[in-house]
C-alpha cells in the first residue's frame, strides 16, 4: 500500500506505533502534497508524535460517523473524555475516577450523565475502548470493562498526548453553529460554492471519501462537473492511488483495486458482504425475468414487506452456507441488518420510516453467487 493510501485509510500514522512507517510516510509527503492541497483542499498535521491527514468529506453522510458508536450519548461523553484529556501531557498518568467526576460535573446537553445508570457506564466503556484503539490513551492497570457492573471500578491510565490532534482544526468558531450544514460550510464563508475551486475540492472529495456519487439531476453542478473533468480526474487518481474512475449514467465511483485491501471496503470478508452480493445476484436474476422493474432514476423500488420475503426466499436458497450468527437470525432481524448495511454503502434508501425501500444503482455493480458443488464441499447432500 501506498503512502498517500495509509494516510487516508488510517486515522493517523503515530511514530511510537511503527517508526519505519513514520518516517516513510513523512518522506514521501512531497511527491502528493500538491495533489492533495490544490484538488482536496487537505492540509496535513506533521510533529515529532504523528502525521494526520485532515480527511475533510464533500458532504457529511451517515455512515461517516465512529462505527463503534450507536448512541448520541457516546459522542457527548468522547467530547467530554477529549475535554478531560486536553489538560493532561504526555506520560502523565489518571484513574478512571478522575475522569468520571470530571464528566458528571461538566454535561453537555440536555441528559445529565448519572454514574449509577448501567447504559451510561456501558456507553462510556464503549468511549473508553474506541480511545485505546485509537491511541489517546492506555491502561496501566486495571480492567474497564468492570466499571459496567461497578461504578467504583478504578483503573489506571497514561495519556499518551494524542488526543489534541484529534478533533479538526476549524477556521470558524463553532461555537455559534446550529446544525451540520454549518460545519460544512465554514470552510468556504461566504465565497460560492457551486463554482471554482470550492466545487472542484468537493467533487474530488466525495469520489474520494463516498462510495458512489450520484447523478441529483440535469442541475446537479457537481456530476456536471464529474462528466466534464472526466479525464483529468481519473488522471489524477490514477496517478496519485492507481484507482480508475467510473463514471455512469446515475453515478460515478473510484474502483479500489482488490489487492489494495483497505479498511471498511466493498466488498470484503465479512459475512454481511457475502449476504449481500447474494442478494443483489439474485434481484439482478429477477430484472432479467422481468420481475421487477427499473425506475426512472435507475433503482428498484418495492415495499420493506416485499425487501423481507426476498431476504426470506435468499436464506431458505442459501442460508445453510453461512455463519452461526445469520443462519440462527431472524428473518426480520437478517431484513434489518442487510438494509442497514446496504445503506451505508449507499446500494440503498429507506423512505417513509423504513416502510419502502430503494434499491440503487451501485447495487448492481457487483454480484455473488455460491460455486454449485459448495454443499458437497461441506460434506452435505
Amino acid at each position: 500500500m501506498k503512502e498517500l493510501e495509509i494516510l487516508l485509510d488510517q486515522y493517523w500514522v503515530v511514530k511510537d506505533n511503527d517508526k519505519d512507517l513514520f518516517y516513510r510516510v513523512k518522506d514521501s509527503i512531497p511527491q502528493f502534497k500538491t495533489f492533495l492541497s490544490d484538488k482536496l483542499g487537505y492540509g496535513i498535521v506533521i510533529n515529532q508524535h504523528l502525521i494526520k491527514l485532515e480527511k475533510i468529506p464533500g458532504s457529511a453522510e451517515s455512515f461517516m460517523g465512529i462505527q463503534e458508536f450507536n448512541h448520541p450519548m457516546q459522542y457527548i461523553l468522547l467530547c467530554l473524555l477529549l475535554m478531560f484529556l486536553e489538560d493532561r501531557s504526555r506520560d502523565e498518568q489518571f484513574v478512571l475516577s478522575e475522569i468520571t467526576e470530571f464528566i458528571a460535573g461538566n454535561n453537555i446537553g440536555k441528559e445529565k450523565i448519572d454514574w449509577t445508570q448501567y447504559s451510561h457506564r456501558k456507553h462510556f466503556i464503549k468511549v473508553l475502548r474506541f480511545a485505546q484503539r485509537l491511541g489517546l490513551m492506555k491502561v496501566n492497570d486495571g480492567d474497564d470493562q468492570k466499571f459496567a457492573y461497578h461504578d467504583d471500578a478504578e483503573v489506571l491510565y497514561e495519556s499518551t498526548g494524542l488526543s489534541r490532534y484529534f478533533v479538526r482544526h476549524f477556521t470558524a468558531d463553532i461555537m455559534g453553529f446550529a446544525n451540520y450544514q454549518d460545519i460544512e460550510n465554514a470552510e468556504w464563508g461566504d465565497l460560492n460554492a457551486d463554482r471554482g475551486v470550492i466545487r472542484r475540492q468537493r467533487v474530488y472529495r466525495k469520489l474520494l471519501m463516498e462510495p458512489v456519487v450520484y447523478s441529483q439531476g440535469a442541475d446537479d453542478v457537481d456530476y456536471d462537473y464529474i462528466k466534464k473533468q472526466r479525464g483529468l480526474m481519473e488522471g489524477d487518481f490514477l496517478k496519485y492511488l492507481e484507482y480508475p474512475l467510473h463514471v455512469h449514467k446515475n453515478g460515478a465511483m473510484l474502483v479500489v483495486p482488490a489487492e489494495k485491501n483497505i479498511q471498511d471496503g466493498f466488498p470484503n470478508t465479512r459475512a454481511i458482504c457475502d449476504i449481500t452480493l447474494l442478494l443483489v445476484a439474485q434481484m439482478r436474476e429477477a430484472l432479467a425475468e422481468k420481475k421487477l422493474k427499473i425506475n426512472p432514476t435507475g433503482g428498484v423500488s418495492l415495499s420493506r414487506v416485499a425487501f423481507d420475503e426476498w431476504v426470506v426466499e435468499l436464506k431458505a436458497k442459501a442460508g445453510r452456507n453461512w455463519s452461526k450468527e445469520f443462519r440462527e437470525m431472524s428473518a426480520a432481524g437478517l431484513a434489518a441488518n442487510l438494509a442497514e448495511y446496504m445503506e451505508d454503502f449507499k446500494m440503498l434508501r429507506q423512505l417513509y420510516d423504513g416502510r419502502e425501500i430503494e434499491i440503487l444503482p451501485l447495487a448492481g455493480k457487483l454480484m455473488g453467487t455460491y460455486p454449485e458443488d459448495m454443499a458437497e464441499r461441506k460434506g452435505e447432500k
